[in-house]
């Protein structure tokens, strides 16, 4: 998108959402990826009980800056397509529906 020649004419709240989705990707990512880093450098070295802790928390972590990554998406794009009220409505969706799928309905199934 920066490299368009419709970046320019984004408003400050277009361009500093573009930066947080940028990041929020990175963060993410990172996340996500740091329990496979993690195993392959403590694979064998005492520390399981360490690594299914931290394995965890980065992939909780993780999912909640995807999600609030893909919903920062959701609205940048309605937001530049549509307008700043149809984004705030499809971004509050796109939230509702993963709290719900990776939120709600596995603490339902928890609970059984």
């Amino acid at each position: 998108m920066p490299f368009t020649q419709r970046f320019p004419s984004l408003d400050a709240i277009q361009r500093n959402g573009y930066l947080a989705v940028l990041v929020g990707s990175v963060v993410a990512t990172g996340l996500i990826i740091a329990p496979v880093a993690m195993h392959r450098t403590l694979f064998r070295q005492g520390e399981k009980e360490w690594l299914i802790n931290a394995a965890n928390w980065c992939a909780r972590l993780g999912l909640l800056a995807l999600a609030l990554t893909m919903c920062g998406v959701v609205w940048l794009v309605f937001d530049v397509v549509v307008s700043r009220t149809a984004a705030l409505v499809a971004g509050g969706l796109a939230l509702a529906f993963l709290t719900l799928l990776w939120g709600a309905f596995p603490l339902v199934k928890r609970a059984d």
